[in-house]
């Protein structure tokens, strides 16, 4: 039996199961008034009550970073206020009297696609979140890769262009073109555009209030035949496959995973991120990888806390 906790900044999740999936998985809200020790507490009796008694074999953590995974510290997630400094593995470890380890997210997430989705039977995988965010997690040589401090796979930080929406702070970025936030940016300004030469979007809010324009507003118009919609997600299927590409000459993997904003909304990003990616990638790595929509949906937080107990 395996025993995982995924916490993240809106709510926390424990879930039990094996090396073949989910058993049972309950969630409550994090409530950033409270201390960690008083959440951890809250989880590790709900734990408890899934166990029924029995021993978990591991323990994992699935927690946004900046964490230390040898240590098993979470450190300043900046969606976790207030969780500084606090030494997870060893809370669990204690209460549980069984072995417990700590992922970011993303490598958590990578691990889970690897294990129980699909990335399942691969070597050398790559998962990109592809959602609020642009993360990474990477699976080299049939392991987890995480780095010297556990910084390895921020694929987000990636410049693809001088110009362009910003992600990670950072103009013109990886995450900035390939992102929930990325995708609101280009919209609007794909929006304004339209507006100037007599064309009002789809997704264009009645009220013009532009912060109403989002990742999946414009995919919504794009699917309904919106021109300037549709031209949104090309750009940003382009970068896509830019950003791919030197992936794929960068670490040779046999599949790249990418979860929620393509698994929902590949069909509008495909065929510019192919194109892209057989003009800039080196045809030899690019023959033997794919390119495919992450598998486990919104479990994905649940099947990542397991995978970091198997890790």
């Amino acid at each position: 039996m395996l025993l995982g906790f995924d916490i993240g900044g809106t709510k926390c999740g424990v879930v039990t199961g094996d090396r073949n999936g989910i058993l049972r998985a309950e969630k409550i809200p994090t409530g950033h008034q409270r201390k960690p020790e008083e959440v951890l507490s809250e989880l590790s009796a709900i734990a408890e009550k899934l166990l029924e008694g029995e021993k978990p074999e591991a323990v994992g953590v699935s927690c946004g970073g900046p964490l230390d995974s040898e240590r098993g510290v979470i450190l300043s997630p900046p969606n976790l206020p207030g969780w500084d400094e606090v030494p997870v593995t060893g809370f669990l470890a204690r209460r549980f009297g069984a072995p417990a380890k700590l992922q970011n997210d993303a490598n958590a997430s990578a691990l889970a696609e690897w294990r129980y989705g699909a990335g399942k039977g691969t070597r050398n995988m790559i998962f990109l979140t592809f959602g609020t965010g642009l993360g990474a997690g990477l699976i080299l040589d049939g392991r987890l890769y995480a780095g010297t401090n556990d910084m390895a796979g921020e694929a987000g930080h990636i410049s693809l262009s001088d110009f362009g929406p910003a992600g990670y702070g950072k103009t013109g970025s990886f995450e900035g073109f390939c992102s929930g936030g990325g995708l609101a940016q280009l919209g609007i300004t794909a929006a304004e555009e339209a507006l100037g030469r007599g064309i009002r979007p789809a997704y264009y809010p009645d009220d013009g209030d532009l912060r109403r324009i989002t990742a999946k507003s414009v995919a919504e118009a794009a699917y309904a035949g919106d021109e300037t919609a549709k031209g949104v997600y090309e750009t940003c299927g382009r970068m896509l496959g830019r950003g791919l590409a030197v992936l794929v000459d960068l670490l040779n993997p046999e599949r790249i995973v990418l979860g929620s904003i393509f698994a929902r909304s590949g069909d509008l990003l495909r065929e510019p991120m192919e194109e892209e990616m057989k003009k800039r990638a080196l045809p030899r790595s690019l023959a033997v990888c794919r390119v495919v929509p992450a598998a486990l949906g919104d479990a994905i937080g649940d099947y990542a806390a397991l995978a970091a107990a198997g890790a």
